[in-house]
């Protein structure tokens, strides 16, 4: 039994976690989950919760319940569970006390009645048709695109998943504009043989189910652990100093990254700290007007109107009994910057330090052989002639 990710089809083995047996990982960092409560029992003293968070490919994940006295169940096992007219096969990822928190954080109704059952264990020929349904979903998205393409729909279909029974398979699609897939549906049955269904998705999820590497060099952070997609606006670059450079800022879906909200909060906090930017600084020598900031150093840089390319770094203490003293219409003489002047070092010549002679030595010598060698054939032609 291997991963649903990293299975290797030779002798079932992971090829990539190498742990000879289900994934103890939860699924090759593909939105895992510490249970740091897989010890604790419920607080009402009623033995093991009776649910279990069972996921599916591409972190698809859903709750089912089970009975408890008569099954154990630990993260990392492959197990059936019931489907719509049929069952699939899923790895659970989680399981204890931490699944009534997951249920109580999205906000289901403890109802396990409404939730799927856990129908047993999967077993080696359950595991056999769930390889075989998954190595039909590589050839059966590129024809499907084939299909999407004759019938001049404007969609692009991301990703398919083959139900563990094959009695029917999910097509995840994206388009920018509502499409009418009603003769898509009809051909697909009639390819595949089997009930269709379709489900549209954003860009950030396909990017999440695809995978792949971020500019920061690490997996992206949608197809790792982060599920909450929040909106993302270019109000969020201006707040951290950022150039609005489409290409930098945006991620492989094609949208604004959802980091750029990771540390939001903390800059608008440092932020009220700073004057209006728009405000000038009125001086004998004239006005100046607003370059730069470092938000952490507190350090703001202004130019005088006449001299754009000259920055003057100032602290945020300074900038601010300039402006309270231009509101009481009194002028500074000029600003005073608080860096040090660093003059540039004049690098050291050459040391010998370990004996060694200069690198251009070896030219010397060939100069000096050179040097004997013409010495000695004019010494030869004067004998010569002389002769």
């Amino acid at each position: 039994m291997a991963c649903a990710t990293c299975g290797n089809k030779g002798n079932g083995v992971p090829a990539g976690c190498k742990s000879n047996g289900s994934c103890g990982n939860g699924g090759c960092d593909k939105l895992t989950v510490f249970n740091w409560l897989s010890n604790m029992d419920q607080a009402d003293g009623k033995g093991t919760y009776p649910a279990v968070e069972v996921r599916f490919k591409n972190g698809r994940k859903e709750f089912f319940n089970f009975d408890t006295e008569k099954t154990t169940l630990f993260e990392g096992e492959a197990v059936v569970v019931e489907a719509s007219k049929g069952f699939d096969i899923g790895i659970v990822s989680l399981s204890g006390e931490l699944v009534r928190l997951q249920i109580q954080k999205k906000q289901l109704v403890q109802n396990f009645e409404a939730f799927g059952k856990v129908l047993r264990k999967a077993d080696q020929n359950d595991l056999a048709l769930w390889e075989k349904g998954k190595a039909k979903e590589a050839q059966t998205m590129v024809q499907s695109r084939e299909i999407a393409r004759d019938l001049g729909l404007a969609m692009k279909i991301s990703d398919v998943e083959y139900q563990a029974d094959q009695s029917k398979v999910i097509f995840y699609y994206t388009a920018e504009e509502r499409v009418d897939f009603r003769e898509l549906i009809r051909k697909l049955a009639d390819t595949f043989k089997t009930r269709i269904e379709m489900k549209q998705i954003g860009m950030r999820q396909e990017a999440g189910r695809l995978g792949g590497l971020g500019s920061c060099g690490r997996e992206l952070c949608c197809s790792t652990w982060l599920t909450d997609f929040r909106s993302v606006s270019t109000s969020a670059a201006r707040y951290q100093q950022l150039s609005l450079n489409p290409s930098k800022l945006a991620g492989q879906c094609g949208k604004l990254k959802c980091c750029l909200n990771y540390e939001l909060d903390l800059y608008v906090e440092e932020l009220k700290e700073f004057p209006d930017t728009k405000k000038k600084l009125k001086t004998e020598k004239g006005n100046a007007f607003f370059q730069k900031m470092d938000i952490f150093k507190k350090r703001m840089w202004y130019s005088y109107s006449d001299q754009p390319n000259e920055f003057i770094e100032m602290s945020l203490e300074q900038v601010k009994t300039i402006i309270s003293s231009n509101k009481k219409g009194e002028k500074v003489l000029a600003l005073r910057s608080e860096s040090k002047t660093v003059e540039a070092e004049q690098p050291d010549d050459y040391a010998n330090v370990v004996g060694q002679d200069s690198l251009n030595r070896f030219d010397h010598l060939k100069g000096k052989k050179n040097k004997r060698r013409s010495s000695k054939k004019r010494r030869k032609s004067r004998s010569q002639k002389e002769k």
